[in-house]
């Protein structure tokens, strides 16, 4: 046997003592700390929604707790999951890793678990407050702010002049959009919070003064229930037809007669929902817009299926004259032209000296809308009053407040504008009465999601919410080697020959197991989902962990700050500072 061959004892130093002495953190230079910070999805959502923590625990199944979520922000998430534009999924994080997630058929999915299992939600409530408060209009703001109030403690009544309520909700939204009986399940519930609607009663500029009296505050969401006209020469009632009276009548079960080629003017939402109305009562419709189809601010998706749907669109078109021919009536169009852009990004048009006539039997119009009556509006020249984001509190020579909110206020008119204008009345009331006017604009900055301008009620009532960085989660913050790619779910849909022969909802139901998975494509930007990565790649076994992403800290004694922790947290939950930072 040769030297080579002798076995060598392998000799290991073994110390029979702790090392627990040698606090290595104080070679330190940067200081890891966990920082829940906010998703651009919550900051961009106009009801200031949690929705990384939304689609988190419907990813786990907790479909309850995630609607909660969902209540906490926004009282109306069945309505909201089927007619909001979602500019939360266009900023979302993931869009340019596979595709945004969709977060409005999640909304959509909880709401009708939840009325479709009777849940009741368990939520936090302000001991009951001596005033009392009068909502006037029962669409979207004044549902909000009756749902908040009720939440911070004050009694309410809603006062709706007609004999069902809910607004522009029941009145101005086809049921193939938004059906009755989930709207009717919405309204239950906020009554069921306390909130007292009365229906059929409706208040003039004379009775509101009384409410004044009678209340400790009154708030206006009357909303644009008018439509504009065209002012155009030949504009009579016989000729033109205001399309929010015609979708009223249509939902009040009075639909007049659709006959033959109907032109609807506009580009919004409203005439899309004017023209595909028309198809489902047999008729023929054509929209005229002065723009391009890209111009249009209603839903692309909406005009891609009303065209589906046979509805035609003429683009580049404006209305100049209407005049009889028999029954029916020649209808003069200017043609336009793109000449640059608007501050709002859409073709600049400009008319290009030409004219048309298009024959038709009847025009709608669809061009905006305005209030009913002047006083909806905030009076100019308000006095002792606050114009905050969404609504305006105006409270003169000590006379009870007035709170014009809705709509007529809004810069941006759509449901979950006038939702965060109902919850913002219902926050700058509360601060009002406990505080007075000159403390509301500073409490509600502390209630920002974000860079604001939503806000929200959970930081408001001192819920975990608060302790979050109002830091927007950015798309090269998240470490996306932890995420695989994952196709967008699809919204399976009634077929074309089914939808224009009925006004069935569109959108068909989805299974728990779709939602799920989508819900699990979030990225959760911002929140810590208890991966444990910071835990496993710890070289120095300084991450302590409790029971919840709230119970997790490091331990400074041993941290070196290396930073492994804050790059292998795949969602920004962790921070990495200098050492001498506050």
């Amino acid at each position: 046997m040769t030297a080579e061959m002798i076995p060598r004892a392998l000799i290991m130093p073994r110390t029979h003592e702790t090392t627990e002495s040698n606090k290595t953190g104080s070679w330190r230079f940067l200081r890891p700390r966990y920082e829940n910070k906010t998703s651009p999805c919550s900051a961009a959502c106009p009801a200031g929604e949690d929705i990384a923590m939304i689609e988190m625990l419907a990813g786990r199944g907790l479909f309850k707790e995630a609607w909660e979520t969902i209540l906490l922000e926004n009282p109306l998430p069945g309505t909201c999951g089927r007619v909001c534009f979602h500019p939360c999924e266009g900023v979302c994080n993931r869009k340019d890793f596979d595709a945004s997630v969709a977060v409005h058929d999640v909304e959509r999915f909880l709401a009708d678990v939840a009325a479709r299992n009777d849940l009741k939600p368990v939520l936090e409530k302000l001991p009951r407050r001596p005033h009392r408060v009068a909502v006037v209009g029962s669409g979207p703001a004044g549902l909000s702010a009756a749902w908040f109030l009720g939440l911070l403690g004050y009694g309410c009544d809603v006062y709706e002049a007609l004999p069902e309520a809910g607004g522009v909700l029941r009145w101005g939204i086809p049921e193939y959009r938004l059906p009755s009986p989930v709207l009717n399940v919405e309204i239950a519930r906020i009554e069921s919070g306390g909130a007292r609607i009365l229906r059929g009663r409706p208040v003039t500029m004379e009775s509101l003064d009384g409410l004044r009296k009678d209340y400790s505050a009154v708030f206006l969401g009357c909303g644009l229930s008018r439509g504009a006209p065209l002012r155009i020469s030949g504009e009579v009632p016989d000729a033109v037809t205001d399309g929010l009276v015609f979708l009223r009548n249509v939902r009040g079960g009075q639909p007049p007669p659709c006959d033959g080629l109907s032109a609807v003017i506009g580009g919004g939402n409203t005439a899309v929902d004017i023209a595909r109305t028309v198809v489902r009562l047999g008729g023929k419709a054509a929209i005229l817009y002065r723009r391009r189809r890209e111009d249009m601010p209603a839903f692309q998706d909406e005009v891609s299926m009303a065209l589906e749907e046979g509805v035609e669109l003429h683009q580049l078109l404006a209305p100049e004259a209407i005049r009889p021919l028999g029954r029916r009536y020649g209808l003069v169009l200017k043609r336009m032209r793109v000449e640059g852009r608007d501050r709002d990004g859409r073709g600049r048009v400009v008319p290009t000296g030409e004219t048309t006539e298009m024959e038709v039997e009847r025009v709608f119009t669809a061009t905006g809308a305005e209030a009913a009556q002047p006083w909806h509006r905030p009076p100019s020249g308000r006095g002792s009053g606050i114009s905050l984001s969404h609504c305006v509190i105006v409270s003169e020579d000590g006379a009870n407040p007035l709170v014009y909110g809705g709509d007529p206020v809004n810069e941006t008119k759509n449901v979950t504008q006038a939702i965060a204008s109902g919850k913002q009345a219902a926050m700058a009331l509360d601060t009002f009465f406990q505080e007075g006017m000159e403390a509301v604009e500073a409490r509600l900055a502390e209630c920002r999601v974000g860079n604001g301008p939503a806000l929200s009620m959970e930081i408001y009532m001192g819920g975990p919410r608060r302790l979050r960085s109002s830091h927007v989660v950015q798309p090269g913050e998240i470490n996306t080697d932890y995420f695989r790619f994952g196709a967008r779910m699809t919204q399976p849909r009634l077929l074309v020959e089914e939808r224009i022969d009925s006004f069935d909802e569109i959108d068909l139901r989805v299974s728990a197991g779709t939602s799920i998975r989508e819900a699990e494509r979030c990225f959760n930007c911002g929140l810590c989902n208890q991966c444990d990565n910071c835990y496993v790649f710890c070289p120095d076994v300084a991450v302590r962990r409790g029971r919840d992403m709230n119970d997790r800290r490091i331990d400074y004694d041993y941290c070196k700050g290396c930073g492994l922790c804050a790059a292998e947290c795949p969602r920004n939950a962790v921070t990495l500072e200098k050492e001498d930072a506050p």
